[in-house]
């Protein structure tokens, strides 16, 4: 007699899609009850859902998660920048048409690095969507910029010349996707390989993956004339907050962390030994503080 299989689906098993938006099929990554609490991790760059590939299931016994890819990462369509605009406002607005589309009408938000641009751009749209912020190593303060950004602030910004394109294209390296997962991290034991060869062979080297980096590369100083908005967001909201801040992040400084009090004086404050992607060598004491904050700040 043949049977068939069938595998059941669990709370933490975490499955893989892709949905149509906008004409573009944006894959995802997604777990828990659709009952339950809805969670939105955005990720970070040069990243993907990938760097939630284990956050997700340790959240989706409370959460229904979901991390999509944006177009030009992970496992997304990568428009020709020919045709199609590599600019934050586009990632956040193809962002909100995908949580639409997948029903995620009101939710915790989990913004790393590119997260936050993207993801303060739709809850300053609209606040009503937002129940409670989770903050990990993204920027929305000035002071919050390392000596890394020197190449793009004092040179790309001011004039994308055909040489400071050449010179921002350094941050393009294996090496240096490989120091954004290692550099500040006390246990970079704990760090596969997999994240940064993921990140360089999948994302930056894919066809016209050079190209669409340099366009967000340069249009990230358009964030920072967004701060005064996001700071007043934050201010006049006081969304339910909690913050993880990798204090060796070679991108974004400890009083980049620390900021966000200014405007959030509430918000806990998690500081952490650990680097850029602190999920990664921080993962049960992060999980561990979330659930912990929802239940007793949020739920």
């Amino acid at each position: 007699m043949t049977q068939t299989y069938t595998p059941a689906v669990l709370d933490s098993t975490v499955t893989f899609g892709t949905i149509t938006v906008d004409g573009l099929n944006i894959a995802y990554r997604e777990a828990g009850n659709p009952l339950s609490p809805k969670l939105v991790l955005l990720h970070g760059w040069p990243a993907s859902s990938h760097q939630f590939r284990e956050l997700i299931p340790a959240l989706a016994s409370r959460f229904h998660v979901i991390a999509p890819d944006y177009p030009g990462f992970g496992n997304s369509d990568t428009p020709d920048p020919a045709t199609f605009s590599y600019t934050f406002d586009k990632l956040a607005e193809t962002t909100e048409s995908f949580l639409k589309a997948k029903g995620f009408e009101r939710y915790g938000l989990y913004v790393q690095d590119y997260g936050g641009p993207v993801g303060f751009r739709i809850v300053t749209k609209n606040p009503e969507a937002l129940e409670w912020l989770i903050i990990q190593n993204t920027n929305a303060y000035e002071v919050g910029f390392s000596a890394a950004w020197s190449g793009l602030r004092n040179a790309l910004w001011l004039d994308r010349s055909e040489e400071n394109e050449k010179g921002a294209a350094g941050l393009l390296a294996m090496e240096t996707v490989k120091a954004t997962y290692l550099g500040g991290s006390t246990n970079p034991s704990l760090i596969s390989p997999d994240t940064w060869n993921m990140d360089y062979f999948q994302t930056l080297q894919r066809p016209h993956g050079r190209q669409l980096q340099l366009d967000l590369f340069y249009d990230y100083r358009n964030n920072v004339t967004l701060y005064p908005r996001w700071q007043a967001f934050f201010k006049q909201q006081q969304p339910k907050t909690i913050i993880f801040w990798g204090q060796g992040d070679i991108f974004f400084t400890p009083e980049g962390g620390e900021a966000y009090l200014q405007d959030l004086p509430k918000a806990e404050m998690h500081r952490l030994a650990a680097g850029h992607f602190a999920t990664e060598d921080c993962l049960e004491y992060i999980a561990e503080h979330i659930h912990t904050f929802y239940k007793k700040v949020v739920a």
